[in-house]
């Protein structure tokens, strides 16, 4: 053995470094394939899961800032009555109560749905997200019920500034979960069609995360249009 070969650092065998493979696919199946990229350091480029997430997230927040601007305008509007009826008088507590329970209950399922496609499980995925989409489609109708009373005794858009301001808000979020029913209808088909594709999963951890946006933006809208506006 010469002195260089003795003095020479061993090889690294840290698994980690880059071009490093393990072998993950079990003993006995020979050489294994690359790790998939973390994202981190020399892993590489993040996984699309994490691409498509991030991304979605900023959506989203683009989203709630469009709805922070119907927020603002609703405050400042809120008492411009011109003389007309305002939210003590229009707002029926009982009927907004159900539509409430109908959404939360809706997010429940949509989680539901969510733990079932996680488990790869297409039967309780699909009942969880038809259950879903029925909920959501019994809010929207309670809320064009509410919309088309107000009108029918000439609380219309056009009556006030206030009424135009809650016709927005309360519509934006409605064109919203309109929005999301034709989603998770396409979902649902892409699902039964076309099984557990990685693009698919991805697409459903997007609607999970939007529905849920929906539930939370109407929480707060609960509380500061029909709560306070009545003086509950």
């Amino acid at each position: 053995m010469s002195g260089a070969d003795t003095l020479s650092p061993p090889r690294s065998r840290d698994p980690y470094r880059l071009g490093s493979r393990r072998d993950t696919g079990g003993g006995g199946h020979g050489g294994g394939h690359q790790d998939e990229a973390t994202g981190h350091g020399e892993g590489g480029p993040a996984s699309p899961r994490v691409i498509v997430g991030y991304g979605f997230w900023i959506f989203l927040l683009s989203d709630i800032i469009m709805v922070a601007a119907f927020f603002a305008a609703y405050a400042v509007l809120a008492r411009n009555t011109a003389g007309g009826p305002s939210g003590r008088d229009l707002f029926e507590l009982d009927r907004v109560a159900i539509e409430t329970g109908c959404l939360l209950l809706s997010s429940f399922t949509c989680g539901l749905s969510n733990v079932a496609a996680d488990a790869r499980h297409k039967l309780w995925t699909e009942a969880g997200l038809l259950a879903t989409g029925l909920l959501g489609a019994a809010f929207l109708l309670l809320e064009l019920q509410e919309f088309a009373g107000m009108i029918a005794q000439g609380a219309g858009p056009d009556r006030s500034a206030f009424l135009s301001a809650f016709f927005a808000l309360v519509g934006c979020h409605g064109l919203h979960v309109f929005a999301g029913l034709l989603w998770l209808g396409t979902m649902m088909a892409q699902v039964w069609v076309k099984g557990w594709q990685p693009h698919i999963v991805r697409r459903l951890l997007c609607f999970n995360l939007f529905w849920h946006a929906l539930d939370i933006i109407w929480v707060a809208l609960f509380t500061v249009v029909y709560l306070i506006g009545s003086g509950a």
